[in-house]
């Protein structure tokens, strides 16, 4: 259990670490700055909108995580994520400048998918070893 706690802690710090790296703050001691610099990413977000077309954007995330991570990203940013009817629900789409979403807004989901991603998989197989059988590994391939 405190296993489970250390690898949930690493992926927020890491989670953290990557919005500060996107945020302009490079150390914990940048805390007010990170807070400022996300202020000033909103200010030119807005800038943007003004200056450049905002652009509507589809994105397909194949599963429920990836959306979650990708909608409350928008959010952050204050973009708001939408679908239209009878799309998927792996569709999402966002009206945004197409610079701030190739510049930044993507660029920043990708990392923290990846961060994501790997936490993901290390709590299943924790999980299923401690839980339910210890080799949580793939099937073995037959010559068919």
């Amino acid at each position: 259990m405190v296993e489970a706690m250390d690898a949930e802690q690493k992926l927020r710090e890491r989670m953290r670490k990557i919005a500060l790296l996107y945020e302009g703050a490079a150390t914990e001691g940048e805390r007010a700055a990170a807070a400022e610099a996300m202020l000033r990413l909103k200010r030119t977000l807005a800038e943007l909108a003004r200056t450049e077309r905002p652009t509507e954007f589809q994105f397909t995330l194949s599963d429920e995580w990836h959306r979650r991570l990708f909608t409350a990203l928008c959010r952050r940013y204050g973009i708001e994520p939408y679908r239209y009817k009878r799309q998927r629900y792996t569709t999402v789409m966002v009206r945004a400048p197409k610079s701030f979403v190739e510049l930044t807004l993507w660029p920043e989901y990708a990392e923290l998918r990846i961060a994501l991603d790997e936490y993901l998989i290390e709590a299943t197989d924790r999980i299923i070893r401690e839980e339910v059988f210890s080799n949580a590994g793939a099937a073995r391939e037959m010559a068919g």
